[in-house]
């Protein structure tokens, strides 16, 4: 029978030591000392938490500042447009979740990438003869947010950098950095209805460029893209041999005097990744159902792209089975006036805001052509007594309970971003109250002038 003796000693203020004699009645199993080191805390975040940061939350959770409590709150600042509820999805979509529901059939894990049969439903939906897809070419993830940091982490590496629009989603920057991935950001321009400035573009490749994001229809500048634009943009990344991630979750959303083209449509030679979703085109943001398009007919990302792709997807099971079951009903069987309807509603909400807005001294909106935005350029010289876009939106909301989410979030200093989800009437009174807010402090060229000396 073997033995054991355990010898603690300790004495004074030292902390105990071990001695661990381990015997048995046949060998010896090297007697000796182990000794313990005393344990102390030392939990930190990682480097990853200390890198990611999101300058809309930064920017806005910063705003210390309480509406007018006389005015009732207007928010034309949060990209959901099912916030106020004048902007319900399609009973065909609910519909869908609802039958898959009660089936019982989509209640366990599905493959990581997504159902097969989903995956097919999605391709056959994108599928046209300028941009082939197969099941193979689709992969399901939770959002068009999970899309697009999948796709960014499998074309680049901590140390090389990625090509952003200025203004530009800011989720881009923040996964981006988070990753040890650098930001180089390329210049839209307003004066062009936020064409790209090709040129800057191009001025920012270098041998460590992953990739080119392309954002059309555009969140923040409400822009859509045309063709002769998109192939300028495509020529610029077949020269400079630079993947295009295409952020393209507003397809589709575009005004009735304009036409969306999905960049992959346009190019045979440029490998693309086009992110997309359920969220906004179907009004459903929170159902957490995105794609990747794999789009590569000359073999550039070969199986490399696809693996790893398929290797990211298994660290954590992405879309809702649920919403996957439904998926198939929802792309086939929404019928065509729910996107027109909304559209149009959309398209009146532009109109609007766009003519109230450009009637107000110091303000000058650049007129959008889709998505679900806005942008408003302020003339701070105007405005002398603001340092900023954010201290002109901090004053909009606690004198007129209007909340509009200032460009700095964008990397687009004085301007601010509206959102045309809201219902009319409520974007005729904020358009009034900005007006109000606006001539009670600006000042002509004479009076900010003297403002300017008083300081």
């Amino acid at each position: 029978m073997d033995s054991y003796l355990i010898q603690v000693n300790g004495h004074g203020d030292h902390a105990p030591m071990l001695d661990v004699h381990l015997k048995s009645t046949g060998n010896t199993i090297s007697p000796g000392k182990a000794k313990a080191r005393k344990p102390r805390w030392a939990v930190r975040a990682s480097e990853m938490s200390k890198k990611t940061f999101n300058p809309v939350r930064a920017i806005v959770d910063s705003m210390k500042v309480e509406p007018n409590p006389k005015k009732a709150m207007i928010s034309l600042s949060l990209g959901d447009p099912t916030v106020f509820g004048n902007l319900p999805t399609n009973d065909e979509v609910t519909r869908a979740v609802k039958e898959v529901l009660d089936s019982g059939q989509y209640n366990g894990y599905a493959p990581s990438v997504g159902y097969q049969s989903c995956r097919e439903a999605v391709a056959a939906y994108y599928n046209c003869p300028e941009a082939p897809l197969k099941a193979q070419d689709v992969i399901l993830t939770s959002g068009c947010s999970q899309a697009i940091e999948l796709a960014l982490a499998v074309l680049a590496n901590p140390g090389q950098n990625i090509l952003v629009p200025r203004p530009g989603f800011s989720l881009y920057k923040t996964l981006a950095l988070s990753m040890g991935i650098e930001v180089k950001l390329y210049n839209l321009l307003p004066e062009k209805a936020w064409e790209i400035d090709l040129e800057h573009l191009e001025s920012l490749v270098d041998e460590k460029t992953a990739c080119l994001i392309v954002n059309n229809p555009s969140n923040p500048c409400g822009s859509v893209f045309s063709k002769s634009h998109l192939q300028e943009i495509l020529a610029v990344a077949s020269r400079q041999c630079v993947p295009i991630l295409a952020d393209e979750i507003y397809g589709d959303m575009v005004f009735a005097d304009c036409k969306y083209e999905p960049i992959a449509t346009l190019s045979t030679n440029v490998p693309i990744l086009s992110c997309g979703g359920l969220a906004k085109r179907w009004l459903v943001p929170g159902w957490r159902m995105g794609w990747i398009l794999i789009h590569d007919r000359r073999d550039i990302f070969g199986n490399e792209i696809r693996d790893g792709l398929l290797r990211l997807s298994q660290r954590i099971l992405g879309p809702c089975t649920i919403v996957q079951g439904a998926l198939e009903r929802i792309l086939h069987r929404t019928p065509p006036e729910f996107y027109h309807n909304t559209l149009s509603i959309l398209k009146s909400n532009a109109d609007l805001c766009y003519a109230a807005l450009s009637a107000i001294p110091g303000l000058q909106p650049v007129r959008p052509a889709g998505a679900m935005y806005l942008m408003v350029e302020i003339e701070m010289e105007h405005f002398p007594e603001f340092e900023n876009d954010v201290e002109f939106t901090e004053r909009l909301i606690s004198e007129q309970s209007v909340f509009c989410l200032p460009a700095t979030c964008f990397e687009y200093p004085n301007f601010f971003r509206v959102v045309i989800t809201v219902p009319e009437e409520m974007i005729l009174e904020a358009c009034s109250r900005i007006q109000e807010f606006c001539e009670m402090h600006y000042q002509g060229a004479e009076g900010a002038q003297d403002l300017e000396c008083d300081k």
